[in-house]
C-alpha cells in the first residue's frame, strides 16, 4: 500500500510546487520575453513569449546607454552593503543580549522590539526628511542609509536562533575566560551564518528595491538607487519602449535573482534553524 500511495502523493506534492513556482515566475518569463521584442510585436493582439522579431540586443543597448546603469548599480551595492554590514553589526549584540543574558530591562527590550515591528517607514518619513534638509543630509549615502541601520525585524530573528543555540556552548566559552563580545565575535557569529545568510536575503531586497525612502531624499541622479534610476530612465528616456524598459528591469533584478539562488541552501536553513526551541 505505501508502495504505490507514495508515489502518487508525491506527484500530486511536486504537481502544486510546481504550479505555484509557475505563479510566481509568470511576470519575470513575461519580463524577459518582452525585453526581446520589438514595440510593433509588443502591442499585438496575440500573447506569444516567443518574439517575432529578435531585439534583445538594441533593447539592452538602450538600457545600458541610456542610462548610467553602472553608476545606479554601484548605488544600489553600495547602500545595501553599508545598511547589511551596520544592521548585523548591531542586531546581533542585542539579540544576543536579550537571548543568553538575564537582567531586568530584557523584557521591556523585547516589547519595543515588537512595537518597533508595527511602525512603518512611512509614518517617520516627513520627521525623518525635515531632520535630513537641516542638516544637509539630502542626496547622500548618509540620507539613504542612516534610517535602517537598525532593524528590529533583524533583532528579533537573530533572538529567535540564539535562543535555540545551546547554553553549555556559552558557559563553556565563559569558563575558559572569554568576554561577552569575544563570545559574540568567536562563538555566536561563526554558528549563526544560517541566520546571517536569510537575514541578508532579506535585508538586500528590501532596500535593493526600494524605491519610497530614495524618492523622497534624492533628487540628484548621481545618488539615484536602481529602481528610482529606473523612474527616472522610464520619464526621461524610455517612454512607452517597453521593450528597453524590461530590458532595463531584467539588468537591475539580475544581481538579486543570482544572489539568491547562490545563499538559497543556507536561506532555507536560516528559516528553518529560528523556528526552533531551545
Amino acid at each position: 500500500m505505501n508502495a504505490t500511495t507514495f508515489p502518487v502523493a508525491r506527484i500530486i506534492r511536486l504537481s502544486i510546487l510546481s504550479l505555484g513556482a509557475l505563479v510566481f515566475l509568470a511576470p519575470y518569463i513575461f519580463m524577459i520575453s518582452t525585453a526581446g521584442k520589438a514595440q510593433s510585436d509588443i502591442f499585438t493582439s496575440s500573447l506569444s513569449l516567443v518574439p517575432q522579431q529578435w531585439f534583445y540586443v538594441q533593447n539592452f543597448t538602450k538600457a545600458l546607454l541610456r542610462v548610467s546603469m553602472g553608476n545606479l548599480l554601484f548605488n544600489g551595492v553600495v547602500v545595501c552593503v553599508l545598511i547589511l554590514v551596520i544592521q548585523v553589526a548591531i542586531a546581533i549584540p542585542c539579540a544576543y543580549a536579550m537571548a543568553k543574558l538575564k537582567f531586568r530591562a530584557a523584557r521591556a527590550m523585547m516589547m519595543l522590539v515588537m512595537l518597533g515591528l508595527l511602525v512603518p517607514i512611512h509614518a517617520t518619513a516627513l520627521p525623518l526628511y525635515v531632520a535630513f534638509d537641516k542638516v544637509g543630509g539630502l542626496n547622500s549615502y548618509f540620507a539613504l542609509v542612516a534610517p535602517f541601520t537598525i532593524s528590529v525585524f533583524g533583532i528579533f530573528l537573530f533572538l529567535q536562533f540564539f535562543r535555540s543555540m545551546p547554553d553549555d556552548l556559552i558557559h563553556a566559552a565563559r569558563l575558559d575566560g572569554m568576554t561577552e563580545a569575544g563570545i559574540i565575535v568567536r562563538v555566536v557569529v561563526p554558528n549563526a551564518w544560517p541566520a546571517i545568510t536569510a537575514f541578508a536575503i532579506f535585508s538586500v531586497v528590501a532596500h535593493w528595491n526600494d524605491l519610497y525612502w530614495p524618492l523622497i531624499v534624492i533628487s540628484n541622479q548621481a545618488y539615484a538607487t536602481p529602481p528610482l534610476g529606473l523612474l527616472y530612465f522610464r520619464a526621461a528616456e524610455a517612454g512607452d519602449d517597453y521593450g528597453a524598459l524590461m530590458a532595463a528591469t531584467l539588468i537591475i533584478t539580475f544581481p538579486l535573482v543570482a544572489a539568491f539562488l547562490l545563499a538559497q541552501k543556507r536561506f532555507v536553513e536560516g528559516i528553518t534553524m529560528t523556528g526552533l526551541k531551545g
